[in-house]
């Protein structure tokens, strides 16, 4: 019997959808592709693990990832390990284990490094940026950030190289050093839009929003949430919807409009905390403790405070922290 020149692939679809940032249609092909004969294939595992993370449904993710990573060391394969670790920092991060995700990341660094992959060394750097940049360590932040820029940038990879804009823009945010903000959140914004995932347009944009809040500019940040929120019609992002959420209320609290602060920053906590994302419903909190006190609700704003600062401990983000006890005073 004659062996077929090109056997069925049952994650060829799969990465395709995943790759396109078509994520919910990725879990359906994911199940089907796993009753296709590739229930077994921890290549099937991380794609359906990777579709799960990014529509916010993370218990599943975990699970996923983790049979993958179990599948990947049964066969020895180093490459497959280094994908799912990366992959389990990320959803750890999310969920504010950030102990888990500095530890994944590093593991993914490791085995990047010892197989010469410079993107997941890319990868891997960028996010243990994210968790230096949230514990307080902005020197060592950039010089992550820095280094998987270049890296990016020198594979002509877009997509990272929006996704490290964004993140050096948050940095330059924290330094209130707005021009460099402004540049970052605009290359962010140019790479993403040429990457064409809807996601991660939203994402750039609520940088440049972001920035033009923190900087008065009301009216340019009104348009730059509106922008972002078309961007999220067309996609399945419950994170990036929370995000604006936050972002209105932040942008209505520096408008002087507290009491609809308040209501939004409220409303944005409770699905934060619905989708399992401690830090967005710590940073939604704050918004509330501030809001709440400018309207004269002391004992509330002193609940949402506490709360706040609980889950900010939690986090290390001592930033954060220090950021809403300025505002309170």
């Amino acid at each position: 019997m004659m062996t077929p020149a090109n056997p069925v692939d049952p994650a060829r679809e799969l990465r395709q959808l995943v790759e396109a940032g078509r994520f919910r249609e990725a879990l359906v092909e994911h199940e089907r592709a796993a009753d296709a004969g590739g229930r077994l294939m921890p290549e099937v595992a991380l794609l359906g693990a990777t579709a799960a993370t990014r529509l916010g449904e993370f218990s599943r993710g975990v699970t996923l990832a983790e049979a993958a990573l179990e599948r990947f060391r049964a066969r020895a394969d180093a490459d497959g390990r280094m994908r799912a670790q990366n992959l389990l920092g990320a959803i750890a991060f999310a969920n504010g284990r950030l102990d888990d995700a500095e530890r994944a990341f590093g593991e993914a660094l490791e085995l990047a490094q010892l197989l010469s992959d410079t993107r997941i060394t890319a990868h891997a750097s960028n996010n243990l940026g994210s968790v230096a940049h949230l514990r307080g360590r902005p020197d060592l932040a950039l010089s992550l950030w820095r280094g998987a820029l270049l890296a990016y940038q020198r594979m002509g990879d877009r997509r990272g190289t929006a996704q490290t804009w964004h993140n050096l823009g948050l940095a330059f945010r924290d330094q209130k050093d707005w021009r460099e903000a402004e540049a970052a959140a605009l290359e962010a914004v140019r790479h993403a839009e040429q990457v064409g995932e809807a996601s991660l347009v939203a994402l750039a944009i609520l940088g440049r929003a972001e920035t033009h809040i923190e900087h008065d500019e009301f009216a340019l940040a009104r348009r730059e949430l509106a922008r972002a929120e078309e961007q999220l019609t067309a996609d399945d992002d419950p994170v990036g919807e929370v995000d604006i959420r936050r972002l209105r209320a932040r942008l209505a609290l520096r408008a002087g409009h507290p009491e609809e602060a308040a209501t939004l920053a409220l409303a944005a906590r409770a699905k934060a905390a619905k989708l399992g994302l401690p830090q967005l419903e710590a940073e939604c909190a704050a918004i509330a403790a501030v809001a709440l006190h400018r309207l004269g609700r002391s004992a509330e704003s002193s609940q949402e405070r506490d709360d706040a600062i609980a889950r900010f401990d939690r986090l290390g983000a001592t930033g954060l922290r220090e950021a809403l006890l300025r505002e309170l005073a």
